[in-house]
């Protein structure tokens, strides 16, 4: 399964998506209301595990966080980064 359907599947399974067709890769998490502050903890926490990264302070933004495109994105960048230095990314 690619990373984009988990964190979709992840999304749809934990928070309310009231029609899943028209969760699109660029829909905003936030600003639908889908994720709150609360949920962003939850997706980091999944993200964390799912995929064996260590997200620090400074990387949880929009721009990483706030849709499925931006979190698969986000996910591929830090996986590189860790694999590059096999070092926790909070040590950047």
């Amino acid at each position: 399964m690619d990373t984009k359907t988990r964190i979709r599947n992840f999304i749809v399974e934990n928070f309310y998506v009231a029609q899943d067709a028209a969760l699109t890769d660029d829909t905003s998490l936030i600003e639908t209301g889908i994720v709150d502050s609360t949920g962003v903890l939850e997706v980091i926490a999944f993200l964390e595990q799912e995929f064996s990264l260590s997200i620090p302070d400074r990387d949880i933004l929009p721009a990483n966080l706030d849709s499925i495109g931006r979190i698969s994105a986000y996910v591929t960048r830090a996986g590189a980064r860790s694999e590059q230095t096999d070092a926790p990314l909070a040590g950047e």
